[in-house]
């Protein structure tokens, strides 16, 4: 199949075009960055400018494609200093996408969303039916450009889903990816350039953290799954399994200790420790389709680092 991949050099869609071209599928990997040649890291796609303020020029790269994976977006610190801004682009440019995939004779368009459309901070029992309450322009940015996903596959217009995406961790495919603000990232990158890792909370707040090596591969999945059978189109994309930041820093000294020899040291900022509030984040559309998305992490943590102590700290472990 021919893809077309939205924010193609970004964080993870950089990662899911190589993902999908090892499959054997055609990638299309679309920037607004000016690049017009194959990146290194996938030779063998196709780069195209995506002219998100031109309808006609966003429905000339989606003519011949079968599948549209939306993955460009502001980040959520971009979205609070220009929440103008924000709307125009998660929201407004992405209605625009989706009617240029209409005209152009798309087949499925997949639009990847964020868990934080349900509040901030998230917390209890989180499914697909669950009420998205958080007004923060990031997460009220996304929401509206959900809508105009779903209005698309209620019209039966474009068969058309939309990921909830949990809080992704994982390698850049590039030096230029912007991925350092990710709790995870953050903590791998702490580790190469000093030695420990310093949290900028007590720890104890509560996160449900996904490989981004999973997230490709459920993205893969949900490809060629019958959306018909699904009781709406959003769907939660998560591991399932939930633990405290303070619980993933340790997860994160253990792979370190594992991988250096050495055990690092964990800051806190605020020295009082209390319970943080509970959080499920269940995928029921995702288990209804018998498709997993639980795993430990371990690879893509271990994969992290190495990344992080090459770039960051000379390739050893000598800063600990």
């Amino acid at each position: 199949m021919r893809i077309l991949i939205t924010g193609g050099f970004g964080f993870i869609g950089g990662r899911l075009g190589q993902s999908l071209q090892r499959q054997g599928h055609d990638v299309i990997l679309g920037t607004r960055q000016g690049e017009c040649n194959p990146p290194v890291w996938l030779p063998n796609a196709r780069v195209v400018n995506t002219p998100w303020s031109d309808a006609g020029g966003l429905k000339d790269i989606c003519a011949g494609i079968d599948i549209v994976v939306h993955a460009a977006g502001m980040n959520a610190g971009a979205c609070a200093a220009d929440p103008a801004g924000a709307i125009d682009f998660n929201a407004v440019a992405t209605a625009r996408l989706v009617q240029a995939a209409v005209a152009a004779g798309v087949h499925r368009l997949i639009y990847l969303s964020t868990v934080h459309v349900y509040g901030s901070p998230l917390e209890g029992c989180i499914t697909e039916d669950t009420c998205p309450r958080n007004l923060h322009p990031y997460a009220s940015s996304h929401l509206a450009g959900e809508v105009a996903v779903l209005w698309a596959a209620q019209n039966s217009a474009l068969e058309s889903v939309v990921l909830r995406l949990s809080n992704a961790f994982g390698v850049p495919l590039h030096d230029r990816v912007d991925c350092w603000m990710l709790l995870v990232n953050d903590l791998c990158r702490q580790l190469a350039t000093t030695g420990q890792m310093v949290l900028k909370s007590n720890g104890t707040q509560q996160r449900d953290f996904i490989a981004l090596g999973k997230v490709c591969s459920i993205v893969g999945e949900l490809m060629h799954c019958d959306l018909e059978v699904l009781p709406h189109r959003v769907v939660n994309v998560g591991s399932g399994v939930s633990m405290s930041v303070m619980e993933m820093a340790q997860l994160i000294q253990s792979r370190y200790e594992k991988m250096y020899g050495q055990t690092p040291q964990i800051s806190r900022c605020d020295t009082e420790w209390t319970a943080g509030d509970s959080l499920e984040y269940h995928s029921n559309i995702l288990d209804s389709l018998g498709i997993q998305s639980a795993g430990n992490g371990f690879e893509e943590i271990d994969a992290l680092l190495g990344y992080c102590m090459r770039r960051f700290g000379g390739g050893d472990a000598s800063r600990s």
